[in-house]
């Protein structure tokens, strides 16, 4: 069977509805005018025309377009970064402030090449962000800053709404996976996370369809669980490219169904389980469950 036929061959629930109206051009369009970057365009989101076109919502992707890593799952172009734009934080705001956006997603290619790993440009912008759209939610999907606790602690203490790092796949596939980073290292970050602000609600998404189990995922799961994890995403992996990772099963609906069952079960506060779930997938939708049951807690605890 060729590349090609395995194309077509993707399952029906997989096909996306395109939707080009003006809320889509629109901020396609002041995202080339204020000189960003969104995950949602560099890592081929399989969700872009629901989000920028429907929920009219976007996830940013500062320090630039190029990663240090190369993961081999991931579109995003990978070689030697430009110098840091320090300007970024403001645009950014600014960009939050036109869209009137009630929740925003900031991630960022990962910055090996930092000493801060970027660390100081996330807290600005997630500053920038508040100064300028006090009523906005912020959520930020930084990488591991090779686990250094001190780049964590400037981004913590910038105080985001929800701290959000995926573990991507399962502790066997990792090394073949992904680049640089190590599945205890991101357990590490999400658990210091916690610690440094308990009120912060965590959050971690993993791909599945790469060759792992059932009881690979559940055994993430706990994991997650183990380190104070509250929210959980999962969703089907799809090859960007011919030179990334073939895609090894597509699951069907109702087996994400299954697992998102596993999950709430496992005592996550929220989780998005789909074939098209991508990390910011409805993160708006997580914020809101994620302050109701914090709110709950301090109910029962009273």
């Amino acid at each position: 069977m060729t590349k090609k036929e395995e194309y077509v061959r993707k399952p029906e629930w997989l096909k996306i509805k395109l939707n080009t109206n003006e809320s889509y051009t629109g901020l396609k369009k002041m995202m080339r005018n204020q000189k960003l970057n969104t995950v949602c365009e560099e890592a081929k989101c399989p969700n872009i025309h629901e989000c920028w076109a429907v929920r009219k919502t976007a996830t940013f992707m500062i320090l630039g377009a190029v990663c240090t890593r190369a993961c081999r799952f991931c579109a995003v172009k990978t070689g030697l970064p430009n110098e840091l734009d320090l300007q970024e934080p403001e645009r950014v705001a600014d960009s939050v402030e036109t869209m009137g956006l009630k929740h925003t997603v900031i991630t960022a290619v990962a910055r090996d090449d930092l000493k801060d790993g970027g660390a100081h440009v996330f807290a600005e912008t997630v500053r920038a962000v508040r100064r300028k759209n006090p009523f906005t939610t912020i959520e930020v999907l930084p990488s591991d800053m090779m686990g250094v606790l001190d780049n964590l602690k400037t981004l913590m203490d910038a105080r985001p709404n929800i701290l959000n790092h995926n573990i991507e796949t399962v502790k066997r596939l990792t090394p073949r996976v992904r680049a640089r980073a190590t599945y205890e290292r991101s357990l590490e970050f999400l658990r210091r996370a916690k610690e440094l602000h308990p009120d912060i609600p965590t959050k971690s998404s993993l791909m599945i369809g790469l060759g792992e189990t059932k009881e690979e995922i559940i055994e993430t799961m706990d994991d997650l669980r183990a380190n104070h994890v509250d929210i959980m995403t999962i969703g089907q992996y799809l090859q960007p490219t011919k030179k990334h990772l073939k895609v090894v099963k597509y699951y069907r609906p109702e087996e994400f169904e299954e697992l998102k069952t596993i999950a709430l079960e496992k005592g996550f506060s929220h989780c998005e389980a789909g074939p098209l779930v991508r990390s910011s997938y409805h993160a708006d939708e997580q914020v809101n469950q994620a302050q109701v049951n914090q709110e709950a807690q301090k109910v029962t605890k009273a």
